[in-house]
């Protein structure tokens, strides 16, 4: 029997999605050996009776997560099992050309600014905190002070390792190799470095100073993708947060559209940033994940997000971390408990929110007078735009500035960009801001260099 008969005995479901989840069955039961030459695109077209579109398309979801090697004239080939690609986009972002003065490329709070764990942990460690492997995963006064503080009733609730950590769990109860998946663009790099790496199609649906454009959602939709990823506040990098009118518009077309994707919201910042909160939640709890972590506002290293909503996939992911780590630390769980409530920290939060506040204003500022475009009022980074990415890179880095390239936060091609954490600068650096002006009119010259 040839391999296409082969294929198509064992697809069921003749989609896009269906041949290129089924093809990837064959590969894992071995029936589909590497090495293997697939028939082309217009055998299995015509063995499946679909169109040669629909094929194509199996194919290239099939390549992104690494199932087969296009060789050109040679054709396509069942390739090696080598496990999930690496995080390229997260690699580009984090791997610059070397140690800065002053390092904008990271996207991570000021330690300054950090609330003192010192006496909250001392505070902490007088408590009973020895804890059995039948408690439950998450300690019951946080949860209680969670929910409470929750934009809207959740479900369920638990906490996990950090805002990644949600969103990889959540992703993997959701998402499955071959499906449409809605994202901001631009997007947060490891995101869609995980979406990749799950098989899923992203769909970028460009974002203004409201938030996700609703005609572009609306026609992302009519694809029928299973989720829509989302950061509302202080997104990260364009520093945009979503309006309480454009959450309303928004939250019509996910209300009335028969595709009824999970809607994933990640508030990666928490209480440092600016912008009032608006959630999906409010109007869709059933069909809403929210994603709160406490690193860049009250520790990295608590390691700590909050994951509440949707009952079903909350569930989930409770469910399967049993069969791993089974729960996340009980005394850092304390020790956020207390923060949460300690007026120390409360105060040292709502501080280190003001000064990101003006240390943006005070970069932008002087971008705007240069006429250098930007986005957003809010977060700690910047998403600024640039005549060639290459040349503003270099540029900075030869001032001993780092900062990180736009193309591994776009979903699709688009004007060139760079993003910089310009909460690590303080105000009386504003010498920078003329800095990065001159880099973001810099032309480049034939050679792609200044």
């Amino acid at each position: 029997m040839d391999l296409a008969s082969v294929i198509s005995n064992g697809i069921d479901d003749r989609s896009a999605k269906g041949i290129a989840a089924a093809i990837g069955r064959l590969v894992s039961s071995g029936e589909l050996q590497p090495g293997n030459r697939l028939p082309t695109v217009r055998e299995l077209s015509r063995a499946l009776g679909v169109s040669p579109t629909t094929v194509s398309e199996a194919w290239q979801t099939l390549a992104l997560v690494g199932a087969i090697d296009a060789r050109g004239r040679q054709g396509t080939f069942v390739r090696q099992p080598t496990g999930p690609g690496s995080p390229r986009r997260y690699r580009r972002v984090t791997e610059g050309p070397g140690h800065f003065a002053l390092d904008l490329s990271t996207g991570t709070p000021d330690p300054a600014l950090l609330p003192d764990l010192g006496p909250v942990i001392a505070r902490v460690s007088g408590q009973a905190l020895t804890s059995s492997y039948l408690d439950q995963p998450v300690l019951p006064a946080l949860d209680e002070r969670l929910r409470a503080g929750w934009p809207f009733r959740p479900e369920e609730l638990t906490v996990v390792d950090g805002a990644m950590d949600a969103l990889d769990r959540v992703a993997q109860v959701i998402v499955r190799l071959g499906d449409r998946v809605v994202v901001e663009h631009p997007a947060f790099p490891p995101v869609l470095d995980l979406l990749e790496q799950l098989g899923a199609v992203t769909i970028g649906v460009d974002v203004d100073d409201e938030g996700m454009v609703p005609e572009q959602l609306a026609a992302a939709l009519d694809q029928r993708p299973v989720a829509v990823f989302c950061q509302p506040r202080a997104h990260n990098p364009t520093g945009v947060t979503m309006s309480r009118r454009r959450a309303k518009v928004l939250a019509d077309l996910l209300q009335h559209h028969d595709a009824r994707p999970i809607v994933v919201e990640d508030d990666h910042s928490g209480d440092i940033a600016s912008g009032k909160l608006v959630s999906f939640g409010q109007r869709l709890p059933a069909r809403t994940v929210h994603v709160r972590s406490y690193s860049k506002s009250h520790g990295p290293d608590l390691r700590l997000a909050a994951v509440g909503g949707a009952g079903d996939v909350i569930t989930a992911v409770a469910n399967r971390r049993l069969l791993g780590p089974g729960w996340s630390s009980r005394i850092l769980q304390a020790v956020l408990l207390e923060m949460l409530d300690d007026p120390a920290t409360l105060d040292a939060v709502a501080a280190a929110r003001d000064e990101y506040a003006a240390r943006r204003s005070a970069i932008t500022s002087v971008l705007d007078t240069h006429g250098v475009p930007f986005t957003g009022t809010d977060g700690i980074n910047l998403w600024m735009r640039v005549r060639d990415e290459r040349s503003a890179l270099l540029t900075l880095a030869a001032q001993g500035v780092g900062a990180a390239p736009g193309e591994p936060f776009q979903v699709r091609d688009d004007d060139p960009h760079i993003r910089v954490t310009v909460g690590l600068v303080p105000t009386t650096e504003q010498r920078l801001a003329g800095r990065l002006a001159e880099a973001a009119n810099l032309q480049p010259n034939r050679s792609g260099q200044r």
